[in-house]
């Protein structure tokens, strides 16, 4: 440790700011404060105790909630002599979250997932905070109206924190931050039976106005899983989740208005199906929830990224862009019933499928950048999917409308209008409709051949949440997406695909899987003690 203060490190992100610094060998404490780069010294604003965090070679704060623009943070370190050694950052540049998609269309329940935050990324003016660490995810406590008189009890553990707000009196926005990694051990009696923290709503959409967040780039759910069902108005982001029981993240049933960006999805535990070796579902949508934005994620070698869509009979509205397939298997998304919209996601060495649609959902697939997805677009018992004989699905078909994507080292793709494998004639049987302009209207004549479906249109006929000025150019969707999707900065977890491999193979990689299971935080504390 030396006895200067120096900063190493600093940097903006998605709403939030960061600055490392070296110890201070004579330090006793220190403080952390943020404020706009223009602004006067007055307007320093301290940021939360827990926010500063010490690793094996240095110091560690990350201010959260911050709208975009340029910020400074001044580190102040406090001697035992009580005098004072402070530096200050360079300037940072915080971006604004793209807050785009069907959870925050026109047309839905809240208008909005961004749950404890306002629109323009800080927190609610009533928002409470509160800290689920390795040490206090069963300690942290929370007062909680409890009935419609406002009686409050107050719950202990992260657990019963959320079983007292299932109970519909307390809807104050609510931030839970996650720090460091979080195991299954540290949320034991936290969790349900099957390993998932439970995050409930009394009843269908119930507006939660909660956020559960990642702080920096180390923030993982380890062992567990999350459960959402009956919510409204509510956001998942910057986690990491690793080994987790079944589902990764679950919309089961009955939501809307939920934002679930900038994660980080690993392996999870096996299942007892051959097909589940790499954890069952990354990231699923089903049971009734609708008006869904999953933006910015990365899935790391996924075997089912995201089913959309399970028993489901009515149409409802997801949204996917943003998103890094990373040699992930299938399954980008699987759909049924719905209507989704899938834009500027980067289908990176995918050995199965990128989109499937069956059971008469419709899907406007536009602007994304497919690099070696071995078939880029599937519906049910027609076009590519005759090549497997109907092992993709043996349910009736979806409509696929396909406009201005990138595809690249493909093994089949079959446009019913515009078919490689014909000479002049539309095809029968096909995987998509291919669109000349964005807002152009498929034709009712086209229709899957198993249960006669014709492409519903809902992206011309409603507000889907995103206009045509926030789809990002073609060319730009592998370089944003690969520097922007899962946690800040990319994380702290690295891994080189194969893709001489990794491209072709869906088999669980044992070397990455061995590195999940090895990993261990290198956080040592929490706190500027």
């Amino acid at each position: 440790m030396e006895d200067k203060l120096n900063i190493t490190e600093s940097g903006g992100w998605f709403e939030s700011a960061y600055i490392k610094w070296t110890p201070v060998s004579s330090a006793v404490s220190c403080k952390v404060y943020v404020k706009p780069s223009h602004a006067a010294d007055s307007a320093y604003v301290q940021i939360d105790n827990e926010l500063i965090r010490r690793y094996s070679a240095c110091w560690r704060a990350d201010a959260a909630g911050l709208t975009a623009g340029p910020y400074v943070m001044k580190t102040e370190v406090i001697l035992p002599d009580d005098t004072k050694q402070s530096t200050v950052s360079g300037t940072l540049t915080v971006s604004a979250n793209d807050r785009t998609g069907f959870a925050f269309s026109g047309n839905s329940e809240y208008k909005t997932g961004s749950g404890a935050y306002k629109e323009n990324g800080t927190l609610k003016d009533n928002a409470q905070v509160i800290y689920v660490t390795s040490d206090t995810a069963k300690t942290v406590t929370l007062d909680v109206a409890v009935n419609s008189s406002g009686k409050k009890q107050t719950g202990t553990g992260i657990g019963e924190i959320l079983k007292l707000r299932q109970k519909g009196y307390d809807t104050t926005p609510l931030a839970i931050r996650f720090i460091g990694q979080v195991t299954d051990d540290d949320m034991a009696g936290q969790l349900n039976s099957k390993g998932y923290l439970e995050v409930k709503g009394k009843s269908s959409c119930k507006e939660m106005n909660m956020t559960l967040e990642g702080i920096g780039d180390d923030a993982t759910a380890y062992g567990w899983g999350i459960l959402v069902r009956n919510c409204g108005n509510l956001e998942i982001r910057n986690l990491g989740i690793m080994l987790f029981p079944d589902d990764g993240i679950s919309l089961d049933t009955a939501n809307c208005n939920i934002w679930v960006h900038n994660n980080d999805i690993f392996y999870g535990k096996a299942g007892s199906d051959a097909d589940q070796a790499k954890g069952d579902g990354s990231a699923d949508v089903k049971s009734g929830s609708t008006y869904i934005t999953l933006s910015y994620n990365h899935f790391w070698d996924s075997g089912k990224c995201s089913l959309c869509g399970m028993k489901d009979t009515e149409e409802f509205f997801v949204t996917y862009h943003h998103n890094w397939y990373d040699h992930s298997d299938s399954r980008h998304p699987r759909i049924r019933a719905a209507s989704v919209h899938i834009y500027n996601n980067f289908f990176d060495g995918n050995a199965k499928y990128g989109v499937g649609v069956t059971k008469g959902s419709s899907a406007f697939v536009e602007a994304n950048f497919f690099r070696h997805c071995k078939y880029p677009m599937m519906s049910s018992l027609q076009g590519t999917d005759t090549l497997g004989k109907g092992t993709f699905s043996g349910e009736n078909g979806g409509m696929i409308k396909a406009f201005n994507n990138h595809i690249e080292n493909a093994s089949s793709l079959i446009y019913a209008n515009s078919n490689a494998g014909t000479t002049g004639n539309d095809a029968v049987s096909f995987d998509a409709y291919l669109a000349s302009a964005r807002n152009e209207t498929v034709p009712a004549s086209y229709k899957t051949l198993a249960g006669e479906t014709a492409y519903n249109n809902f992206d011309t006929s409603r507000d889907i949440g995103v206009t045509p000025s926030a789809i990002d150019p073609l060319d730009q969707v592998k370089q944003i997406v690969t520097t922007s999707a899962g946690r800040l900065d990319q994380g702290d977890f690295t891994w080189i695909f194969d893709n001489a491999v990794d491209d072709v193979s869906y088999d669980l990689n044992a070397a990455l899987m061995s590195k999940i299971r090895s990993y261990v935080t290198d956080l040592k504390s929490v706190g500027g003690e």
